[in-house]
């Protein structure tokens, strides 16, 4: 039966996956912020351009991926104070594994909050 490779504290752990999903929140954050970069400069360029895309915002397929954006925005966020503490406080490594899923709990009643009010501006 093969050993664990030596040196790999989350493999497969709590600390692997939210490193993991920090790495592709922050990817998806840094992407819609271009985006959003991009789309407001056309503002300058050709005003008529400008209120075309944001036009194209205004449809129910964005408004759902909005909804994605924000999730990605909750959990970057919360996660990035958990990795402060693990930094920071003495403690933080022994209670990082409950502070992902305060991360995670905090995050999804936020979520639950929101999406409500979200869905109805969206379709309503």
């Amino acid at each position: 039966m093969p050993s664990k490779p030596a040196g790999t504290l989350y493999r497969g752990k709590v600390g692997m996956w939210s490193w993991v999903l920090h790495r592709i929140t922050g990817l998806a954050i840094f992407f819609f912020l271009l985006v959003h970069v991009l789309d407001t400069s056309l503002v300058r360029l050709s005003p008529e351009a400008y209120d075309a895309v944001i036009a194209t915002y205004k449809t129910p397929i964005i408004g759902l991926a909005e909804l994605g954006l924000v999730a990605a925005i909750l959990f970057h966020a919360l996660n990035g104070v958990r990795i402060i503490l693990i930094d920071f406080w003495s403690k933080g490594s022994k209670y990082q594994n409950l502070m992902f899923w305060i991360v995670v709990s905090i995050a999804f009643v936020v979520f639950a909050i929101f999406t409500p009010r979200h869905l109805g501006h969206v379709f309503g």
